[in-house]
């Protein structure tokens, strides 16, 4: 299966241009990353499977949503990706907050080079409130656990937008340590780059009352 298949078989239809554009990303971020660490030096050797296809399946479980915010951007992964993919969706945008002002420039830089329909929120996370509105859907990957994501993530959650949250093996621990502070529909995907990772779709996110637990 060419690298092109691939990403179409990861994230869904996908334009032989937009394949390009992400290759050219792939690259441009590797050059990056030696001045400024925005992964994991483990990872770096299948940027492509690990980073990219592991951002870009989101694509697949929310393939109608429009307005994405991405939490803790860093390198990119998934708000960059999905900016890629989401080039041609007319009205899309994506929000990446990132207070690190090396990575921020990093993303700002990706942005006006490949044109992207993509901001960066130069901010803390709950200082970011006030300037992202009503996104569909939020984002994070290797940020937090999960009962710390939620409630950074709860002022959107709970007014009707979906959490899409990278997890590894020990989610469950994370999800059942949740559950005594939210309440909320979850759905699990199994990931599609990593086999003991899954996708963490969340939704109805309100506070747990007693005796309530997930849906």
């Amino acid at each position: 299966m060419s690298a092109w298949e691939d990403l179409q078989r990861t994230a869904g239809p996908v334009s032989r241009e937009t394949f390009e554009r992400l290759q050219a990303f792939e690259q441009l971020f590797l050059k990056w990353n030696r001045s400024i660490n925005l992964a994991a030096p483990s990872t770096l050797d299948d940027v492509w499977r690990r980073h990219i296809l592991d951002s870009a399946q989101l694509a697949r479980i929310a393939p109608a949503a429009t307005r994405w915010v991405d939490l803790g951007s860093g390198g990119g992964f998934p708000g960059l990706v999905l900016a890629f993919l989401l080039v041609e969706r007319p009205g899309a945008s994506v929000d990446l907050v990132e207070s690190n002002r090396k990575k921020a420039s990093f993303l700002q830089s990706v942005i006006g080079q490949f044109d992207l329909p993509a901001r960066v929120v130069a901010k803390r996370i709950d200082d970011s409130y006030v300037l992202v509105s009503a996104p569909e859907i939020v984002t994070a990957r290797a940020l937090a656990a999960l009962p710390d994501l939620l409630d950074l993530a709860a002022p959107w959650l709970t007014k009707g937008a979906r959490g899409l949250f990278h997890k590894g093996r020990d989610y469950r621990a994370e999800v059942e340590e949740s559950t005594h502070r939210w309440a909320f529909d979850l759905v699990e995907h199994s990931s599609m780059t990593d086999p003991y990772g899954v996708i963490l779709e969340i939704s109805d996110l309100r506070p747990a009352k007693p005796h309530e637990s997930l849906a």
